[in-house]
């Protein structure tokens, strides 16, 4: 039997102890789902959640048969959407929080602005400024965008909304790399997309600030900015193969096999590096045997400016 066509679309959506929240969430997505296309995918991380996350989602979104993922322990909204960025099959991704608080009227944009662009952050300082009901969390983003730009260069003014557009390839790229699991994944995300050469972009969207978030002001301005300092010293080394020959049809079949979700191959103007996640080492000697390749630690000056293509 033919594998399943890929969708146009994978809507990656994780969530954290978001029962409550998620219909509300569908309600203000589901009339702009045609827009984005007629084979949508919906990706649902539910990171550990002590609450009926899961199993709300599989309701809530039933209709359009839904992906839906469980980490059996909270890791963090970084890697929640890392796990459904190695699950998406998309062509393109679009990351949203679960609530939706970024108006759904704009994803079709964020996703269309792809067609120049390796990652469209959606931008809630249009006006120069972003305001949350509550006065210290205002505060507290505003400090920690002067902090992004002292540790990373990052410039957007916007690097926590909610809502990201990224070509599969490239999202896969970050995924591996990233080292941060938690809240300041975006902004490694956008720190290494620079350093890779991608084309980054932002898009000036309206949103709401929908209570009931898992961000909480005693513990994740802290998290974060420990997480931001490391990243001046993060090595980015992910096991891979050098292929000086085409990849054959089998490579995707070969990872699947030794579970190493996510893969990417790096394509460049001399050969193609095959790369995979950190604990992935035993797929990439698999794939080395296979391919006739030689297998090897990939770091990130090699992959500045190669043509990410999604695998396995």
């Amino acid at each position: 039997m033919p594998p399943d066509p890929e969708p146009a679309v994978s809507v990656i959506i994780p969530a954290y102890n978001e029962a409550h929240r998620l219909a509300a969430g569908y309600a203000r997505l589901a009339p702009v789902l045609a827009s984005l296309g007629a084979d949508v995918e919906i990706v649902i991380v539910d990171d550990g959640s002590r609450d009926a996350t899961a199993a709300t989602a599989a309701t809530v979104y039933g209709a359009l048969d839904p992906v839906v993922v469980r980490h059996p322990h909270n890791r963090g909204k970084g890697a929640a959407v890392a796990t459904g960025i190695a699950q998406a099959r998309g062509a393109r991704l679009l990351v949203v929080d679960a609530d939706m608080a970024i108006d759904p009227v704009h994803y079709p944009a964020l996703v269309a602005g792809l067609d120049h662009a390796d990652v469209v952050a959606g931008s809630r300082a249009a006006t120069g400024a972003i305001h949350y009901a509550s006065r210290a969390r205002t505060w507290a983003a505003r400090a920690f965008h002067l902090v992004v730009r002292h540790y990373t260069g990052v410039r957007l003014a916007d690097t926590q909304c909610g809502a990201k557009a990224l070509r599969r390839g490239p999202a896969r790229l970050l995924a591996l790399l990233g080292t941060i699991e938690g809240f300041a994944y975006d902004v490694e995300y956008l720190h290494l997309a620079a350093r890779l050469g991608l084309r980054v972009e932002a898009y000036p969207v309206s949103w709401r600030d929908v209570s009931g978030s898992t961000v909480r002001l005693s513990r994740a301005p802290l998290a974060m900015l420990n997480d931001l300092r490391r990243l001046r010293h993060a090595t980015y080394q992910l096991p891979g193969v050098i292929l000086a020959a085409p990849a054959p049809a089998s490579l995707a079949a070969t990872l699947s096999h030794h579970g190493a979700l996510g893969a990417v191959i790096a394509h460049g103007p001399n050969n193609d590096l095959v790369v995979v996640g950190r604990h992935d080492g035993p797929a990439a000697a698999a794939v080395a045997a296979a391919a006739g390749g030689t297998l090897g630690a990939v770091g990130l000056a090699a992959l500045v400016h190669r043509q990410a293509e999604a695998l396995a």
